[in-house]
Formats: C-alpha cells, structure tokens, sequence
C-alpha cells in the first residue's frame, strides 16, 4: 500500500508532466534549431554567448506557450481523436485557468526575454509568431482546409526572428529563409492530415484529406510545394549568403524530398504518406547544416 507521500510525490510527478507535455518540447526543438540557423546565418555572433542563450529560450518560451493556447483550444476536439486524447487538457487532467495562466507566463517571459536581452525586433517578430498562430490559425483549422496554408506563415518566422536577433533588420536573406520553410512545411503537413485523415474526420476538422477523400488533392498539392521549394532551396546562393557546395548539396536533398511527394502521389498510400513525413523530419536540420556549411 503506498503512503500518503508517495501519492503526492506521484501526483506532483504528473503535475510536472503535463506542464511540460503542455508545451510540446521535443516538437518546439525545431522551432529553436531554425531561429539558431537564422542568427548563424545573419551573421549573428556566436561567441555572445548570453545573448544566443536568451535568443533561444526566449523562442522556446513563445513556442511552448504558442502550443498551451493551442492545446486549451482545442481540448475537445483533441479529446476526439486518438493521437491527442491523452493530452492534458483532452483528458481533463488540467483545469483551463491554470493552462491558460501558464500559457501566458511562458510566452511573456519569452517576449520578455527577447525584448530585453536580443533586440526588441526579434521580439516583435516572435510576438506576430505567437499571434497568428493562437489568433488565426487555431481557429480556423474547424472552418477550412486553407487553415494549413494560413498555419506555415507562423511556423516559417522562427529563422525570421534569428535573422532580425542577428541583425536587428529583415533583409532579403530572411525572408528566403522564412520561404523554404514555408515551403517544407505544407507537405510535411499534408502528409500528416493523410496519415491521421480518419481521426481529423472524427473530430470534425476539414482538412484536406477530409473533404476529398481520394486523396488526389492532397498528392497533388505535395507534389507542388515540394516543386516550389527546389528552385527557393536554392535561393541563400543566389542571394549571397551561401556558396556553390551549398546550392549543389540542397539541390540533391531537395530532389530526394521532392521524389517522395511523387512517390506518395502514385501510390496515395499510408506508408509513402509516412515516408514524406519522416523525409521531411531530417530534410530541414540537413538543410540547415548543409546552409550553415556552405554559408558565404
């Protein structure tokens, strides 16, 4: 029998669980590693230590704030779908007060951070991040289809806020960067919504997958961005922040994700579906390293 200690011990642990589950960590990582890859390459200073550290917790503050709104919003309909019933608030473990305060301690203190420590610019970048992604496209994922387009615009800022951490300005080059993972995100999500499309249906979400479900929509428009985005890889040469060994590298990488959304739309399958998204997954951190690498 355990003693009323370790019950509350116990508690106490999943307590502390659910407030890190809140915040998606392992998700935002990217988040972080894309504003680290924007400042690198803004030229940002990397022997500033203090600076780079309060640039990247204060993005992952926003960040893990940006998902605590995100998850209150949507705690029903999370409740329906099976990937996302056991999240705190779907399983009714955390009260909606409690999460929205902590949703707005993390993202003040990460605006704050960033405001105070980097520049106010980068600031003001995240500040839009965390805005349209709680504010527009939250509420429009039960509304419309369009909503993943609408979501890849705050998903493509966080190398926009290091560029602006490195810089204090929005040059062309952040703006290029801001494009590719524009780009990289929409068929990253499309094969997401076409791997979980019956449990999107279930709790009412019209995504792509959803309203046609053949699945030709979806292919199609995989195999497009996936076009779109190998002539923007390409753009950090053309540009001058990055030299021929990049241009050359990204070309390959990017032909690769690209013959896995044609892949996917021959077959329309689960597992192709699968395969883009894993490609996805180690297509960006390439990227970056190899943009890094070659970066002029």
């Amino acid at each position: 029998m355990k003693s009323a200690g370790a019950v509350v011990i116990a508690e106490g642990r999943t307590r502390a669980a659910d407030y890190v589950s809140l915040a998606k960590p392992r998700l935002n990582m990217l988040v972080v590693a894309s504003t680290l890859a924007g400042y690198v390459m803004g030229d940002g200073e990397m022997a500033n230590a203090a600076r780079v550290v309060a640039m990247l917790a204060g993005t992952g503050l926003v960040a893990g704030g940006a998902s605590a709104f995100n998850q209150v919003y949507e705690r029903e309909t999370d409740a329906l779908m099976r990937r996302t019933r056991l999240r705190p608030m779907a399983d009714g473990r955390m009260n909606v007060q409690d999460a929205l305060v902590y949703a707005a301690a993390l993202s003040l203190a990460g605006l704050a951070t960033l405001a105070v420590f980097v520049n106010p610019l980068s600031a003001a970048v995240a500040f839009a991040t965390l805005l349209s992604y709680v504010a527009i496209y939250t509420p429009l994922k039960l509304r419309t289809s369009l909503a993943t387009v609408i979501g890849a615009i705050p998903g493509a800022l966080p190398p926009v806020i290091g560029w602006a951490a490195a810089t204090n300005g929005l040059g062309r080059g952040a703006w290029v960067l801001f494009g590719i993972v524009f780009l990289w995100q929409l068929p990253h999500f499309l094969a997401i919504a076409w791997m979980y499309r019956e449990d999107y249906a279930r709790a009412g979400f019209p995504m792509l997958p959803v309203i046609e479900p053949d699945g030709r929509s979806t292919a199609r428009q995989s195999v497009l961005y996936a076009a779109a985005l190998l002539p923007l890889s390409l753009a950090p040469t053309l540009v001058g922040i990055a030299n021929t060994f990049y241009f050359v590298a990204a070309f390959a990488l990017t032909l690769g994700f690209l013959a896995l959304t044609v892949r996917f739309a021959r077959t329309r399958s689960s597992v192709d579906a699968r395969r883009v998204f894993f490609g996805s997954i180690l297509y960006l951190p390439i990227l970056w390293i190899l943009m890094i690498a070659g970066r002029t």
